[in-house]
């Protein structure tokens, strides 16, 4: 447990006392101790003063929304799918298979998107252009496109990789359950709704809750490898906002309060999801 432990206590536990700097005018000359302290001055800035943040919020909330409704289920769904495969070998291939974009980097993933939905030179657009007839489509340089593209690129990369704890749980469902379910009469659509996804429900919850907990932390790298001028209006999320105001612009005080903003709300919204499965079932974090 050691190695854990540690990584914890250096990466997560450490760096808190840093978030004294989001109520100062912090100044590296100075450093946290002789900073002047402003209480809540760049929170109010970011609420009251800086012209987009209300829209950097509803991107964070919008791309995190669509993230949770089509990803989250995906490794369920490919989960079940798995279970119910009989060739041991079919499934052993596509298994792997689904794992592999998940080896890949965000650069190389993200390079792959620019090179595929090129306007000019994508296969995607030459798809469309010689079987629809289409005109070609500029998607990265489409606000409307960008969701979609962020979130399927998403579900492609880590749906393989995220049925591994679901597959687990099913490899703990007792089969003494399924020779009941069928001495009952019960098909495989019912064993698969009423063993199965049962069986996986505690895992559902806790990755539910622990998804909730990140739910204002968008995937900073692949947005800001794909984000451009043409697209910002959807794609501009807190964290790349953070990103030029802290690294960019070296405002640290200012990027240190938005980013406890985020946790802030992530913190509120863990406890309270945990709190509300605890009253309703068995399975929670705490």
């Amino acid at each position: 447990m050691l190695p854990g432990i540690l990584y914890y206590i250096i990466f997560k536990y450490v760096p808190m006392y840093g978030i004294v700097i989001a109520f100062q005018d912090y100044s590296v000359g100075r450093g946290i101790l002789d900073s002047k302290f402003v209480g809540l001055k760049h929170f109010i800035e970011f609420f009251y003063v800086t012209p987009d943040s209300w829209k950097l919020i509803r991107n964070t909330i919008m791309l995190n929304v669509y993230d949770l409704l089509f990803h989250f289920p995906t490794p369920i769904i490919l989960a079940l799918l798995f279970h119910e495969l009989k060739g041991k070998l079919f499934k052993r291939i596509v298994q792997s298979i689904s794992y592999m974009p998940h080896f890949l980097s965000t650069v190389v993933i993200a390079g792959i998107l620019v090179t595929f939905l090129s306007p000019t030179t994508g296969v995607v657009n030459h798809f469309l252009v010689r079987v629809f007839d289409m005109e070609p489509i500029s998607f990265l340089g489409t606000p409307e496109w960008f969701r979609t593209i962020y979130v399927g690129s998403e579900i492609w990369q880590k749906v393989g990789w995220g049925t591994i704890l679901y597959l687990a749980a099913i490899a703990g469902i007792d089969p003494t359950l399924y020779e009941a379910a069928k001495m009952d009469g019960a098909n495989r659509f019912q064993q698969m709704r009423h063993i199965t996804l049962m069986g996986m429900l505690p895992v559902m919850i806790i990755l539910f809750v622990l998804t909730l907990g990140n739910f204002m932390e968008s995937g900073f790298q692949k947005i800001l490898l794909l984000y451009n001028s043409m697209n910002y209006e959807t794609s501009d999320v807190i964290n790349t906002f953070v990103y030029r105001r802290g690294i960019l612009d070296a405002d640290f005080s200012f990027a240190t309060a938005v980013g406890l903003f985020q946790s802030v709300i992530g913190l509120i919204l863990i406890v309270t999801a945990n709190r509300i499965v605890r009253k309703h079932s068995e399975t929670s974090l705490w």
